[in-house]
């Protein structure tokens, strides 16, 4: 794999993290649980770190780097936006999305993964990844409670 395969595979990775940041970001806002405000504030912050990390990696190797989400993700969040403005903003609704979100951010993690990456990239990467299936494990679970309770 070249630097530019590379470079690419990573780009695709400072998208995805921007758009888990936009994501997360946004449901914070609009989030009811303190609780869930501050785990959407959390995750944003991290995959802002995220993002920032692999920028540098991204630069390192004479690329330019991504600055911002995917167009996907752009429409997903119109389409959480308007969700939420027909039939309010619920904390489960919320929790819904993110876990769809945190879907997509792991299959991207893992087909960079998939990719001969350097092995520091790679401790890099899969550091990332690590946090991105811990996320999404408390998120359902986070999910799970609120549909039973809900019930």
């Amino acid at each position: 794999m070249d630097n530019r395969d590379i470079i690419d595979s990573i780009n695709r990775l400072i998208e995805t993290s921007k758009d888990g940041e936009f994501g997360f970001h946004t449901c914070a806002e609009h989030a009811r649980a303190s609780e869930l405000r501050q785990l959407f504030s959390r995750r944003a912050d991290e995959c802002r770190q995220a993002a920032g990390e692999l920028r540098v990696v991204v630069g390192e190797l004479g690329g330019s780097p991504e600055d911002s989400g995917s167009a996907s993700a752009a429409l997903h969040r119109g389409w959480v936006a308007v969700k939420g403005a027909l039939t309010g903003y619920s904390d489960q609704m919320l929790l819904e999305e993110c876990e769809r979100g945190e879907d997509v951010a792991k299959t991207r993690y893992a087909a960079a993964l998939d990719d001969d990456l350097p092995p520091s990239l790679r401790a890099l990467v899969e550091r990332q990844y690590a946090g991105v299936k811990s996320s999404h494990a408390e998120i359902r679970v986070l999910r799970q409670q609120q549909r039973a309770t809900a019930a």
